[in-house]
């Protein structure tokens, strides 16, 4: 896991290679390394996971000294394409997972090769022959890669502020992007944040030469969910749980491999348990596990991981904060991120990337479950939905929509909620099911996704109108099954530029390499055979039935069962007290008309918040995007070529 930077055009001045590689001096602590020739210029900051010794260094020169490579990730079957490569006759000086993937781009060609790759990774590949030059990112978009690129300049990052200092980037603000955040909280591939970088769509191959640049898609999603829907799996819910743990077991072991220390974050919920479960059947000695709570029981689930860790038999790790001490930390954390990002979780996934980082280098997650097994409210509701609206039709639907809506929120929490048994809480309250439920059954299936996901329904609120759309505005897929299309839509937006990013960002942060065995493309393209009945429950709110089946398999069910709560903190409390001060030092007026936003909604959504509304999603966005703004105004620092 490490920090690659390059540059290509006029020669690189020291002191901006120097101030470029500074810059990811967090994703690589372990040592840095450059190779320049002519106008190309590599950059690297290793954090060493595999293979310690110097063989490992980057950037690396491929044997017969033709191919260079700047690489940040893992390929977890490297060790079965060295051994192809070796029967080849291919010889290796080290060990490391870098020189395979140098070997095999050599022996294979690039194409060919990444499509035996299986891990997470994002490099660039330069050819001195052909001067030819290849960016490449995971099929899952789990490591970060910008560029950027102006007449004959061109260079790339693993983050966008290695890229700041370029005396010729475009930092202007991409408006289209910037609508995008306020709605995700999140800015989507392929944009940034400025107008002047962008970032290499996840599954793609980029190819820059002297007659300009060239972006290929080697795994293609949709395409792979199409093929594997067409072919669904023809075996009874039990044997699928049996391929499920066998392929699970393979991926958790894969991922286990290093030559440092490692361990796991456990929450207690099912996707961090299935992981550690399966890593403690791998290990001959109690797996390090990693869990923070806080004294504010309401946000805290330390109690859960606790009890899991207790029944594996895991050498676990708990870390108690008092939530009035975090509030502090935010414009920190809001640091971690180089374009504006509004997922209030980057917080505690900071903590505890911090707390894990201080006995291992390296910690599996949980992470993907939702999205591959249906593990989001959203997902079994959506059948459900359907149904109503066809009962009701279009204006039956839009008249009950409306009706839901102007019922406050008090009444659906304090009234209903503990009168219906359910005791809907955490991140699913009953009041957040019934605005999702009204917003779908209010429009049209194929805006029910962004209206329901966005934190401002109507961005132009805040920026005006935009040319372009971005994220899931652009795309729909209503030939699918509606749960099945929401899946989807997940998988190649809210995962890769949330879920993904806030996880690469907040342990990077602190020299953390984060794995996640849920997403290798070959367990996510077996995810799309896996029948819908197997996943979702047709009667009832529960999903990941088939990931859970392997679970229990190795916990009892009583210690996992119980309402979904997001990984949060109460950050809606914490505006009307403890960072009021903060929030209000950037939402003034001309704060606010300064960062090119229109004032009067946001001051109306704040006194509305300090009156006893949630309007914690809007508020946050803006706050976060402002934060940004002084961040990114604080960094600047152009070098000269």
């Amino acid at each position: 896991m490490c920090g690659i930077a390059g540059w290509l055009g006029r020669k690189i001045d020291t002191d901006c290679s120097s101030e470029i590689l500074r810059r990811l001096t967090h994703r690589g602590p372990d040592g840095k390394g450059e190779w320049m020739s002519g106008g190309v210029w590599f950059g690297h900051r290793r954090l060493a996971v595999l293979d310690l010794t110097p063989d490992g260094r980057q950037p690396m020169i491929s044997a017969s000294g033709r191919y260079v490579l700047t690489y940040n990730g893992e390929v977890y079957n490297y060790q079965e394409l060295r051994g192809e490569l070796e029967q080849a006759g291919v010889t290796f000086r080290g060990h490391s997972d870098t020189e395979v993937v140098l070997a095999a781009c050599e022996y294979w060609g690039i194409e060919l090769a990444l499509a035996r790759f299986e891990g997470m990774f994002a490099f660039s590949l330069y050819d001195t022959l052909e001067h030819v030059l290849w960016l490449a990112r995971d099929p899952l978009g789990i490591k970060p890669l910008y560029y950027a690129a102006r007449g004959n300049e061109f260079a790339f990052a693993s983050e966008l502020q290695a890229l700041q200092p370029l005396p010729w980037l475009d930092d202007s603000i991409d408006s289209a992007a910037l609508y995008a955040y306020f709605r995700y909280l999140c800015v989507p591939a392929p944009a940034s944040i400025l107008r002047g970088a962008r970032k290499l769509p996840s599954g793609s191959l980029l190819r820059r030469d002297a007659e300009g640049i060239q972006i290929i898609c080697y795994w293609d999603a949709e395409a792979h969910a199409r093929a594997a829907r067409k072919d669904p799996l023809q075996m009874s819910f039990a044997a699928a749980a049996d391929e499920l743990e066998v392929r699970l077991r393979r991926s958790v072991r894969l991922h286990m491999q290093s030559d440092v220390p490692y361990g796991a974050f456990l929450s207690g919920g099912v996707d961090s348990s299935t992981i550690v479960a399966l890593m403690q059947a791998e290990s001959a000695r109690p797996v390090k596990t990693f869990s923070i709570g806080f004294t504010d029981i309401s946000h805290d689930e330390s109690r859960y991981a606790r009890a899991v860790a207790e029944h594996l038999g895991t050498d676990h790790h708990e870390l108690i904060l008092d939530a009035e001490d975090v509030p502090a930390l935010i414009p920190m954390v809001a640091s971690f991120y180089d374009e504006p990002f509004a997922d209030g979780s980057s917080i505690p996934t900071f903590l505890v990337s911090k707390f894990a980082r201080e006995q291992v280098t390296v910690s599996l997650s949980g992470d993907g479950g939702d999205e591959l097994f249906g593990g989001y409210p959203r997902y079994f509701w959506a059948s459900r939905i359907e149904k109503w609206r066809n009962r009701l039709t279009r204006p039956g639907a839009k008249l009950t929509a409306g009706i839901l809506k102007s019922v406050p929120n008090v009444f659906w929490d304090h009234v209903v909620n503990p009168l219906s048994g359910h005791r809907y809480g955490g991140a699913t309250g009953l009041s957040d099911r019934i605005r999702r439920f009204s917003a779908y059954l209010g429009c049209p299936r194929e805006r029910a996704y962004a209206m329901t996901m966005s934190a401002w329904p109507h961005p132009e609120e805040l920026i005006g109108d935009v040319e372009g759309v971005l994220g899931a505005d652009a795309v729909s897929y209503p030939d699918l099954n509606w749960a099945e299309e929401m899946m989807l839509v997940d998988q190649g937006n809210y995962l890769q530029d949330d879920i993904l990013t806030k996880v690469d960002r907040a342990s990077m942060a602190v020299s953390l390499e984060a794995r996640v065995p849920l997403l290798t493309h070959s367990l996510v393209e077996w995810s799309w055979r896996v029948p819908l009945h197997f996943k979702l429950a047709e009667k009832g709110d529960q999903g990941k039935l088939l990931l859970k089946e392997v679970l229990y398999r190795h916990v009892p069910k009583e210690l996992i069962e119980r309402p979904k709560q997001g990984f949060g903190m109460p950050m809606a409390k914490w505006l009307r007290g403890p960072l009021r001060d903060w929030a209000e030092s950037l939402l003034g007026a001309s704060d606010l008309i300064a960062a090119g936003l229109n004032s009067a909604p946001v001051r109306k959504a704040w006194a509305e918040h300090l009156s006893g509304e949630d309007r914690l999603s809007r508020l946050w966005s803006v706050l976060m995007y402002l934060q940004w703004r002084q961040n990114w105004e604080k960094g600047r620092k152009a070098c000269v070529a």
